[in-house]
């Protein structure tokens, strides 16, 4: 028989075994629509546009006001999952043509192996690892997200409007866009490295990628886990389900944009019918910004300046939710954010560290997440393929170089002295004040010049094409 006071002893001991061991790590789902607008949410300022699951996520978590990704789809993706700008990874073009480049359908190259991604820090920490939807870092079988981390993968492996097979005869106005069939793209739906379905039809992919989503929380809510909810929407060409016809007042692009509102709804639902919402944390972004060319079958950026492809703030400036009751308190958060947080934000919160054999770009986001202190991002820098274009301090940013994008009509202007926006003032970029403030203008120049010491280029691997 144990005597009483050993027996106590024990199970003191036993306890703080228990209480020393490390909490569950919270599961991580990051939501990426494609080239959603700023202002193309009811919680952005949309007037016609109805997202109410997006708005209450908003309500109910933070929503971000000032969150920055890449110009165009290739280099936001590689930023985002390496924590990386594009320039260090070769994610990037040389500059050539109405707009910054991505991978093509016959691209040579992919994300380079030795970049680490966000599944790759947490794996070994014991997470499930999921892509579901829109990959576009290489489509050959050694660029593939099950070579970076990915458990598992069902979507697609570059943009559906990619492998064209009819004519695009009228630019932006060719008939196909507006009027497209599945069979107008060559695009495979893939499971895992083997293709299920091609042509993909694109009407049915927000849905299926829901339900492929909502399958694996359901499959690993024991354990933690990392999904990437990549949608395809809304890059042309819209496509919806039937039951999303005609369901928005703003016409097809409302359409799309609500059905992936319902889709977001549906993960949260999931998360709390498994009682796991307040052990995850959910991230709404956007790739980024509207194709304004496409007219009414792109989005808006509000009160932002131009769109996709240019470094304005339409192009880089998305909406963003960041939702996980009981830890994420409800806010509007204006410090400045960007996509490339995430990965060390993942990596603190999975229990890991960042690697350190490489510059990372990200910052660790979670004071702000947790109310405790601001975003410690006061820098950020601007690029267009391999062109340092802008850079923000604080409230200011100056343009060393603008543009627009898509044949819009605005010329390259190299700025010497630079252009200079207070964006707390004037978000749409409409009035330059650089004569009146030469001392901000003076260091942000040192900024720059201080980041280009820090950079040292890899080979432009966007324009390694395959040969026919």
């Amino acid at each position: 028989m144990t005597p009483p006071r050993l027996a106590i002893a024990l199970a003191v001991a036993g306890l703080t075994v228990m209480t020393a061991q490390a909490p569950t790590p919270p599961n991580i789902v990051i939501i990426l629509a494609d080239d959603l607008g700023y202002g193309d949410l009811g919680a952005f300022g949309s007037p016609s546009i109805r997202t109410p699951r997006l708005d209450l996520m908003a309500a109910e978590g933070q929503k971000w006001t000032n969150f920055y990704v890449q110009p165009v789809c290739s280099p936001s993706r590689a930023a985002l999952l390496t924590g990386r700008l594009p320039i260090r990874s070769g994610m990037y073009g040389v500059p050539a043509g109405p707009a910054p480049k991505v991978l093509r359908d016959n691209a040579a190259q992919g994300l380079p192996p030795e970049e680490i991604t966000i599944a790759e820090l947490l794996k070994p920490k014991g997470y499930a690892t999921a892509i579901v939807g829109k990959w576009h870092l290489g489509h050959l079988p050694q660029f593939l997200p099950m070579r970076q981390g990915f458990d598992s993968w069902f979507g697609l492996p570059f943009s559906h409007d990619m492998k064209m097979t009819v004519a695009r005869d009228n630019d932006y106005d060719t008939a196909a866009y507006y009027d497209p069939k599945p069979e107008y793209w060559d695009v495979p739906l893939v499971r895992n490295g083997e293709v299920i379905e091609r042509p993909v039809d694109h009407r049915t992919l927000t849905k299926r990628y829901t339900e492929e989503a909502v399958r694996f929380i359901e499959e690993n809510k024991s354990r933690p886990f990392f999904l990437y909810f990549a949608h395809n929407m809304p890059h042309i060409p819209l496509a919806r389900s039937a039951d999303y016809v005609g369901h928005s007042s703003a016409g097809i692009y409302g359409d799309v944009v609500e059905e992936i509102d319902w889709s977001a709804g549906r993960i949260l639902d999931t998360l709390r019918a498994a009682n796991i919402d307040r052990r995850t944390l959910v991230v709404f972004t956007s790739d980024n910004g509207p194709w304004l060319p496409f007219k009414t079958h792109a989005g808006s950026a509000g009160p932002l300046r131009n769109g996709k492809g240019t470094t304005w703030e339409g192009g880089v400036r998305t909406p963003a939710i960041f939702w996980w009751p009981g830890t994420v308190r409800p806010s509007v958060v204006t410090d400045i954010g960007s996509a490339m947080d995430l990965f060390v934000t993942a990596a603190k919160l999975a229990g890991t560290e960042p690697p350190s054999d490489r510059i990372i770009d990200g910052l660790d986001l979670r004071a702000p997440l947790m109310s405790r202190g601001p975003s410690p991002r006061q820098v950020l820098f601007y690029y267009s393929d391999s062109e340092l274009r802008a850079v923000r301090k604080g409230p200011y940013k100056a343009h060393f170089i603008t543009s627009g994008s898509y044949d819009d009509g605005e010329r390259r202007v190299e700025h010497d002295p630079p252009l200079l926006f207070n964006l707390a003032e004037d978000p749409g970029e409409r009035h330059d004040i650089a004569p009146a403030h030469r001392d901000v203008v003076a260091d942000l120049m040192r900024e720059a010049a201080a980041h280009k010491k820090t950079v040292t280029p890899t080979r432009p691997l966007f324009d390694e094409l395959l040969k026919n």
